[in-house]
């Protein structure tokens, strides 16, 4: 099979699947022009609180991109730029989703694996997980907005010394220099993330989706930060039903039902 990018729902979860098995879930052309669309799918379905990015099965999330595919579709001025305008609309989709992303990681996780869980809110591996940005070994430009997100993390030392050696890291080391949310192990991955999933799912979405965008503006340079939108987001929390739904279940001490309304 050539690879793939599937969907399928599970309660208030929306599950992303690199499926390219055979290869490590490696990304084709294909799979990259696929993400937008299979996160607006998810993004439109109001059942769905949280989405989940996955490799299919469990030994890699994504090892990189196809590499197979390079001399014919990322060499020349023109290829490598429409190469790069596929997989930068995948990342915009998934950084400008307002509804929380968790990055389940098994295996290995390299390359385009790694700019795709760089793009989630919150990355979740299982112990045998295994990280690395290998740009320097193929003489490659990585995505400034992939750059700026691992600095994020780890600081601009550690991002350097990454993309320099290209070493591999484990999953320990991965979460001690704050790439990780959380490490479990492998046999309980899944049941882990969809815990947590549900937990995320169970709160008010309009409160997450205002967090979420404060936080994209905070990252720009101050000149260009919308605090328009920035406050509005605020204002109609305050304003929503679930505002006041929250607070009644509050004062009545029971669980809130919330709409995203």
């Amino acid at each position: 099979m050539p690879g793939r990018i599937t969907t399928h729902t599970e309660d208030a979860i929306g599950w992303l699947v690199m499926d390219h098995a055979e290869r490590r879930n490696a990304i084709t052309v294909d799979m990259w022009k696929a993400i937008p669309d299979a996160v607006a799918t998810l993004v439109a379905d109001p059942d769905v609180r949280v989405l989940v990015l996955r490799g299919a099965g469990d030994v890699a999330f994504v090892s990189g991109a196809d590499i197979s595919e390079f001399e014919r579709s990322r060499t020349g001025g023109d290829a490598s730029a429409l190469y790069d305008t596929g997989t930068a609309q995948a990342f915009a989709a998934l950084t400008s989703c307002r509804k929380p992303v968790i990055a389940m990681v098994h295996g290995f996780c390299v390359g385009g694996g790694m700019a795709l869980a760089l793009t989630a809110d919150l990355r979740i591996s299982a112990d045998d997980g295994v990280f690395a940005i290998p740009a320097a070994r193929l003489g490659l430009g990585y995505h400034a907005s992939g750059v700026a997100a691992l600095v994020d993390l780890v600081g601009p030392s550690v991002a350097k010394e990454l993309f320099f050696t290209a070493r591999r890291i484990q999953a320990p080391e991965a979460l001690a220099l704050g790439l990780l949310n959380a490490v479990h192990p492998k046999a309980e991955l899944e049941e882990r993330v969809a815990e947590l999933a549900g937990r995320i799912a169970a709160n008010a979405p309009l409160p997450m989706e205002s967090v979420k965008r404060v936080i994209l503006e905070l990252g720009k340079d101050p000149a260009q930060r919308d605090a328009e939108g920035i406050e509005a987001s605020i204002r109609r929390c305050f304003e929503s039903e679930d505002y006041q739904e929250g607070v009644r279940a509050f004062l009545e001490k029971r669980a809130p039902v919330f709409r995203g309304r």
